[in-house]
């Protein structure tokens, strides 16, 4: 999915990408790649696609997933769904999103709850026309990188 629900992010912003910096450089992760797909119109396209992305996920036997999205209301459909897939696989993840003033999806799950950080820094939470607001930082993907370690150990605990 995307980096940030606006057009407000520098190329600075997107060349240092703070996920690929972050999880790239810890020496207890093994970045395996990043995947991209956009969000369809139709929905019956949505749930296929997050269904393959997590079916990528499944088949490159990911230990965790990261999953970020670039906007809410129609892409929450296929953010939520690529959760789901992921959890109905046993595949641990977190998350970052756009969340703001909504703070819930158009459309929940269970694999939702305490997996995803709100990456919204405007203090009303809007989308805002200041760089920096709409996008995510070390901080936000530290705290998702916490969540994605927390929930493989839990996995593995479960697994012995």
């Amino acid at each position: 999915m995307g980096i940030g629900p606006s057009t407000k992010e520098t190329s600075l912003h997107h060349f240092r990408d703070p996920l690929v910096d972050i999880v790239g450089s810890d020496s207890g992760i093994d970045l395996m790649g990043v995947l991209l797909f956009g969000t369809s119109d139709d929905n019956k396209e949505k749930l296929r696609n997050s269904k393959r992305a997590a079916i990528m996920a499944e088949g490159m036997r990911a230990d965790g997933v990261i999953l970020t999205s670039d906007g809410w209301g129609n892409s929450d459909v296929d953010y939520t769904n690529c959760v789901e897939e992921l959890g109905e696989m046993g595949i641990p993840m977190s998350g970052l999103n756009f969340s703001g003033t909504m703070a819930t999806f158009v459309v929940e799950n269970e694999y939702l709850q305490n997996n995803i950080v709100d990456i919204n820094k405007n203090p009303e939470g809007l989308e805002s026309n200041i760089v920096g607001e709409n996008n995510m930082t070390a901080d936000d993907v530290k705290k998702a990188l916490m969540i994605l370690k927390i929930r493989m150990k839990e996995k593995e605990l479960k697994n012995r």
